[in-house]
């Protein structure tokens, strides 16, 4: 009892010693602590590494050291909690029948949606080519055909010379390297490749892509991330629409190919993020549009990226190799130099038969490309036989263009001419397209289902007449999502598409024109 009441008085006395300091005296008393906490924590291991990186992370972002502590004590925390089992205690013990049983009756969800009455027609009906393609194919039930489905622009996928070009490629280096371009997936073939479409466009560098459509889906997420500004084309197509999904970017809209919309846009744009903290901005479009096949005024956009500081993101899919005095693409055709546009992505698929795209732009746009692309990072290199098939049409476009622009716009005017003498129809797409969109002009108002019934029909008719054509398929919205650009829902008009090429005489193309015209006016009169 004297001891607890020794013990007890001493404390009382402490306390009432620590309560008459001084106010200096008590600071001195914490300062003293402090120096002895800090003495005992420097004899641990490690201290000084765990000292100089809370100094440097406090130093830019005090937030970061503050979750960071919260993370290791939830971890400190999970790792010495119990053990506990997934499994209730009132877990039901079935028997081998009965499990069986349950799995006979058992019916999986599907993994994708039934098909359609309509879409199993299709299937049924589609024509299969049997052999190369090229102006005249034959189908695998015998007949042949006049082929408008093709984007064989130049007729050359069946080029002897390229064929041989390909076959000596593909002895040499086997047929892929099967492996990213980053690792092991480069070849010299690859960087010649390269350095051909620069050259060809008159931009500083370019990057090749394996696949043509995760080409602009690898660019514009490789700049643009969340809290950055786009600024894009209504119409834009669907690859372009998953390219800005993916990277979450600041979306604003304007009004297809319209460039006072843009201009409000971009001061709007202006005005609602002034004083806020610089973004990267971007404006994206098209050169030649997919939905319509009209081409992008390239020259104000030009004019309005510099005077609002924009980059310019070009998807020149549906041009390059097709248009300009030479093949150049919108560029060329507007007499601007390459380095006027910040990114020039394209296909390698189409005009130059062979695989792919590409994208060119200065030095440093291209090598962020090449750690920070996706498609490029993660996916196999394309193969050796494609990039020097591309690099061979390059080289005779160079040589010869003449050869090959001015035939086929002489076969896309007549086109547009033959096509032009019904009310049945309307070409949205410009002369220079060699892609030329039909859009069918129905009466009434007809649903989704009959607008592409009706399409199909009129492909029908010109199948049975010896004429192979294409129509545009829609992409459907996933449930619940309006329609519309701002939902990424590619939803074009209703529209039949024709591909000109260089391997149809003037006699031809207006033959199969008429076939066209023949067919959209049965088909749509039948419907009205």
């Amino acid at each position: 009892m004297t001891v607890n009441m020794t013990t007890s008085s001493s404390s009382a006395s402490s306390t009432a010693q620590f309560f008459n300091m001084d106010y200096e005296d008590i600071v001195a008393l914490l300062f003293t602590m402090r120096d002895m906490a800090i003495t005992q924590f420097h004899r641990i291991p490690g201290s000084a590494i765990l000292t100089r990186y809370i100094k440097m992370s406090y130093q830019h972002d005090p937030a970061r050291s503050v979750i960071e502590l919260c993370l290791v004590i939830f971890a400190i925390r999970y790792m010495l909690s119990p053990k506990y089992s997934t499994q209730k205690k009132n877990f039901v013990k079935l028997r081998a029948d009965e499990v069986d049983e349950l799995i006979e009756d058992w019916t999986p969800e599907p993994l994708v949606a039934p098909l359609t009455e309509f879409e199993q027609e299709q299937i049924e009906k589609t024509p299969v080519i049997a052999g190369p393609t090229g102006p005249k194919v034959k189908l695998t039930n015998g007949r042949t055909v006049t082929n408008l489905a093709s984007t064989n622009f130049y007729n050359l996928a069946s080029q002897p010379a390229l064929t041989e070009s390909a076959i000596s490629t593909l002895r040499t280096y086997g047929v892929g390297p099967c492996g990213p371009p980053g690792f092991y997936g480069t070849q010299d073939v690859h960087m010649d490749c390269e350095r051909d479409i620069s050259e060809f466009i008159g931009s500083q560098a370019c990057i090749i892509y394996a696949q043509a459509f995760s080409t602009i889906s690898a660019v514009i997420p490789a700049f643009a991330k969340r809290g950055d500004i786009i600024v894009a084309d209504e119409k834009s197509s669907f690859a372009i629409q998953k390219a800005l999904q993916l990277s979450r970017s600041t979306l604003r809209w304007y009004k297809h190919n319209d460039m006072e919309d843009l201009e409000k846009v971009l001061k709007k744009v202006e005005r609602e993020f002034r004083g806020r903290e610089l973004t990267r901005r971007f404006i994206v479009t098209e050169a030649i549009f997919e939905d319509g096949g009209d081409v992008a005024d390239l020259a104000t956009i030009v004019k309005l990226k510099w005077q609002y500081k924009y980059r310019l993101i070009l998807d020149e899919t549906n041009s390059f190799g097709v248009v300009g005095a030479t093949g150049r693409g919108l560029t060329e055709y507007y007499n601007l130099p390459a380095t006027e546009v910040d990114m020039i992505c394209g296909t390698l698929s189409t005009t130059f038969v062979g695989g792919g795209g590409f994208c060119c732009g200065s030095n440093e746009i291209v090598h962020h490309q090449r750690i920070s692309g996706l498609a490029y990072v993660f996916s196999a290199a394309l193969p050796a036989m494609l990039a020097t098939t591309v690099s061979e049409v390059i080289k005779m476009l160079r040589e010869n263009p003449e050869n090959f622009t001015d035939p086929l716009r002489e076969n896309i005017k007549t086109f547009h001419a033959a096509l032009a003498k019904t009310d049945a129809l309307t070409v949205t797409s410009s002369v220079i397209n060699p892609a030329i969109s039909i859009v069918l002009n129905g009466k009434r108002e007809m649903s989704t289902d009959e607008q592409d019934r009706m399409a199909q029909d009129v492909v029908d008719e010109c199948l049975a007449n010896g004429v192979l054509v294409t129509r545009v398929k829609r992409i459907a919205l996933p449930a619940g999502m309006a329609k519309g650009p701002k939902w990424f829902g590619w939803n074009p008009a209703m529209a039949i598409k024709v591909y000109v090429s260089t391997g149809f005489s003037k006699k031809e193309c207006e033959k199969a024109g008429g076939v066209i015209r023949s067919a959209a006016t049965k088909v749509v009169g039948r419907k009205r």
